[in-house]
């Protein structure tokens, strides 16, 4: 792994000709020259946005300025500014407005997308629930559903098929979540559902990202049907689950997520979680809990079944650890190679690969550019985490360079979780389950590359996912074999 240490790069550019959406000023960071108010590069962005801020790294360096209509957006593509951003000038940062408007929609008033003092009371009150020691007590739960999930992989008798692997994470990370939240099993019908109105509500909001505004539902326009649709049948899902717990003679006597959101208090002044704020927790656990995990161990199947070498090496591990019993939280640091594929997978493929942006509340420094009050900050993981300072051969699928032995990343080079005050509040439940489920896969199963072998370009919405169906080939194995 390349241990530089973190530069900044920058590649000077001359003053473009006079611009309609404001001059280049002598202290402004490099950039693309404007033209037509920047709103084709906004075209730019939405049709690929990756490849887009790619580019624009390469040619311009760590810290660019984009001029879009009245906006400042300034991409920050170098760990060290990333930190200097999220962690050193946290406090003089709010999330951007356009991203919470979208999100707001979908969760709610929920911890994803509140600010200041309000932010504040509800992490307090949510980070008991996901703290390392409560999340271990969910190993249980995953473990029962991924059993349950991974025997139905493929038809019975059958010792081998192609199974679509993305409907496969998608069932077992949802059974998942809804055992952890409700102590409830998914249903088939349930899991169909949520799941098309998931991809559904996923594809509308990185559409919506690039408007000004958003329209109401309610108008006849393309796509608003399948969103207000979407949104039914999510928030119905959650709405019978907390009535049905209200409705019980004893409610507390479970011991899952929605009994400790119910009994949180705030110990600064005793309140609890209003009805809302539990709904709209609730909601972004279910969201967040299953689609972000099936999408990175959908990347990660797909990364063993094109690595077979590291498949094998992940099989030994496995076999050799665990003897053929389940995993558990306990199981974790004797399985080296199985946490650094993961967190390969997540580095090549972040589930999040972009779009974490931020607005200044008052004038920065980063690094040797002072940015000012009301500018747009935007970080794009997939950038930082291909970036060859940072990871040698950085399109490659090496896992080893997470081992233990291994020297570390560069601080804010890996960050598929976020960094700073905001870094995700459920990223020790992902991993665990994650570990977990993927030990299981490997206990029982063998993937392998169908012919032909999918392409499976990655195709950003809001979580990154193939451009197309994968399906591998699952083998059974024998005991030991």
């Amino acid at each position: 792994m390349n241990r530089t240490k973190p530069t900044f790069h920058a590649t000077p550019i001359p003053d473009p000709s006079p611009d309609p959406g404001g001059a280049r000023q002598a202290t402004d960071p490099p950039g693309p020259p404007t033209r037509w108010l920047g709103l084709l590069q906004l075209r730019a962005l939405r049709r690929d946005y990756l490849g887009f801020v790619t580019r624009l790294q390469r040619e311009h360096g760590d810290l660019t300025l984009m001029r879009i209509v009245h906006e400042r957006a300034y991409d920050l593509l170098s760990p060290e500014l990333v930190r200097e951003a999220l962690v050193d000038n946290a406090e003089h940062l709010i999330r951007w407005e356009r991203g919470i408007a979208v999100f707001e929609q979908v969760f709610g008033r929920s911890v994803l997308v509140t600010e200041g003092p309000l932010w504040q009371r509800q992490r307090r009150l949510l980070m008991p629930a996901f703290s390392p020691k409560r999340v271990a007590g969910y190993a249980g739960l995953m473990c029962e559903a991924a059993a349950e999930t991974l025997a139905q992989a493929l038809p019975p008798g059958q010792r081998e098929g192609l199974v679509a692997m993305e409907a496969l994470f998608s069932r077992l990370t949802m059974d998942v979540i809804l055992r952890t939240l409700f102590s409830h099993r998914a249903s088939a019908d349930e899991v169909q559902s949520a799941s098309r109105a998931t991809q559904t509500l996923s594809e509308t909001a990185m559409r919506e990202m690039f408007h000004l505004m958003t329209l109401p539902d309610w108008l006849p326009l393309p796509g608003k049907r399948a969103k207000r649709q979407a949104l039914r049948s999510l928030r119905g899902l959650i709405a019978r689950h907390i009535e049905a717990r209200r409705d019980q003679a004893q409610p507390d006597r479970h011991d899952d997520l929605l009994a400790r959101l119910l009994a949180a208090r705030d110990e600064s002044d005793g309140s609890a979680l209003s009805p809302a704020e539990v709904f709209d927790q609730c909601m972004v656990s279910f969201q967040a809990g299953h689609e972000t995990s099936a999408t990175a161990l959908l990347w990660w199947s797909l990364l063993l079944a094109r690595h077979p070498g590291v498949a094998q090496r992940l099989h030994t591990e496995v076999d050799q650890v665990l003897q053929g019993r389940l995993p558990g939280p306990q199981d974790l640091p004797a399985l080296p190679w199985l946490g650094a594929s993961l967190k390969e997978a997540l580095r090549l493929y972040p589930p999040v690969a972009a779009l974490m942006s931020r607005r200044t509340v008052r004038d920065i420094r980063l690094g040797p550019w002072q940015i000012p009050r009301g500018a747009v900050l935007r970080i794009t993981p997939w950038v930082l985490h291909r970036d060859p300072r940072w990871f040698s051969e950085p399109d490659a699928f090496r896992p080893e360079r997470f081992l233990p032995e291994a020297e570390p990343p560069v601080r804010g080079a890996w960050i598929p979780f976020g960094v700073g005050p905001r870094v995700c509040i459920g990223q020790h439940f992902a991993l665990l389950e994650m570990t977990v489920v993927a030990a299981m896969l490997l206990q029982r199963f063998r993937l392998a590359l169908p012919e032909p072998a999918p392409q499976a370009l990655p195709k950003m919405n809001v979580t990154l996912r193939p451009d197309e169906s994968v399906q591998l080939l699952l083998q059974l194995r024998r005991p030991g074999g």
